[in-house]
């Protein structure tokens, strides 16, 4: 599809957010609730001793957050990556915001050390990653952790990156294993399943249902000349593999997020986003754009980012856009002289603000909102101690909770 690029007005509105509306954000690796209006900022008060870090996962119906922890890595430093996460103890909770209570869940019928939840699905079960030594394995179970079912097959691949359809009859998700990264989308049991994507050539990465279940937004990169998996496209494609899209070229969005400089570096995959009327916001790279972290693939991955700080070698950065699936037309709605790094675009529920990150060259991010336009465009926090604020999340409104 073509591009078109229009910069949106700068003009500011007349007010931006309401204390309302809430974001959950991640901060040395504690978890964090602030309002749009930058008032309100508060750590999560959890009572549970030994664990080291906190992110939050989904909604659960009635409202709680779920959350996980991770205790303290066990083997020492200095082992491979791959050898070392999966034996790490991990709990998951539910959390209260308003009444600060937590409680334990995925406790019973444990089968390994190590679950993290993929996947809120209906009537009170989930989709968790289970670990154990040499493989990890997807079940179907009741929050207690009761009454666990195969989902994916021990050995067939790491499945990850789950989304449930609006109308919450199928799922998409990709698959590690032996032939690159591919898409698939199946029903809630794991069967009738469809291959959407799949070339060993390309790292197929993260799909995500449109609004109207029409359509599947998934990235592409070139990982075999990317091997620190800088860079993607955008492509779409029906749920059934057909009618496959490319949304942009050139490896036009930032993928591989690495920020920070040594001693508080950062990084997670960059996700593109759908707004609420089916457009599409990502961080659209600027031409010849250069982390400055570089990937070290001669190298053990010990602590699963594996790069070297070269800020010298630097260049660039990249735009938060707003791109329409239907024409290709893209609009630019952050731009910053000298550039920046703008990423993690995400819609408050009621589609009117927009969060996303803010990082210099070397620098922590600030966690920044901005109107539907691009407009008004203010800092909200850098975090705790100033060390960064990364992975925004908007929470249902406290009208509508």
């Amino acid at each position: 599809m073509p591009e078109t690029d229009r910069h949106a007005d700068s003009t500011q509105p007349e007010t931006i957010g309401a204390a309302r509306d809430r974001l959950f954000f991640t901060s040395c690796g504690t978890t964090c609730v602030i309002d749009a209006d930058g008032t309100g900022l508060r750590l999560l008060e959890v009572d549970a001793p030994g664990q080291a870090t906190w992110q939050p996962g989904g909604l659960l119906a009635d409202g709680r957050v779920l959350l996980l922890s991770m205790e303290p890595r066990r083997d020492g430093p200095g082992r491979p990556f791959d050898e070392y996460y999966t034996q790490t103890p991990t709990h998951v909770w539910a959390y209260d915001l308003d009444q600060g209570t937590l409680e334990e869940l995925a406790t019973r019928d444990r089968m390994a050390v190590f679950y993290a939840p993929q996947l809120l699905l209906h009537d009170g079960r989930v989709l968790m990653q289970v670990c154990r030594p040499g493989y990890s394995q997807i079940f179907d179970m009741r929050l207690d952790g009761s009454d666990a079912r195969p989902f994916t097959a021990a050995g067939g691949g790491v499945a990850y990156g789950f989304s449930l359809s609006p109308d919450g009859t199928r799922i998409a998700f990709h698959l590690a294993g032996s032939g690159g990264y591919q898409i698939w989308t199946c029903d809630l049991e794991g069967a009738n399943r469809a291959l959407v994507a799949a070339d060993p050539d390309h790292l197929y990465f993260g799909p995500s249902w449109s609004p109207d279940g029409r359509w599947l937004l998934y990235q592409d990169c070139h990982h075999r000349t990317d091997l620190g998996h800088d860079w993607s496209d955008l492509r779409a494609s029906r749920p059934d593999g057909s009618a496959h899209r490319m949304l942009t070229t050139g490896q036009a969005m930032w993928f591989a997020a690495a920020y920070g400089c040594p001693g508080n570096r950062g990084g997670g995959s960059n996700m593109p986003a759908w707004t609420r009327d089916g457009q599409i916001l990502f961080p659209r790279r600027l031409p010849g754009s250069k982390v400055p972290w570089e990937f070290q693939d001669d190298r053990p991955d010990t602590d699963h980012f594996n790069r070297e700080f070269k800020p010298e070698l630097a260049f660039g950065g990249t735009e938060i856009c707003r791109l329409d699936p239907a024409t290709g037309a893209v609009t630019t709605l952050t731009s910053s002289a000298p550039p920046v790094w703008d990423f993690r675009a995400c819609e408050s529920p009621d589609g009117s603000l927009i969060a996303f990150c803010r990082a210099e060259t070397g620098g922590a991010p600030g966690l920044w909102v901005m109107g539907i336009d691009g407009s008004g465009q203010r800092l909200l926090t850098r975090g705790l101690d100033d060390r960064g604020a990364d992975h925004p999340r908007w929470l249902p409104r406290r009208d509508e909770a």
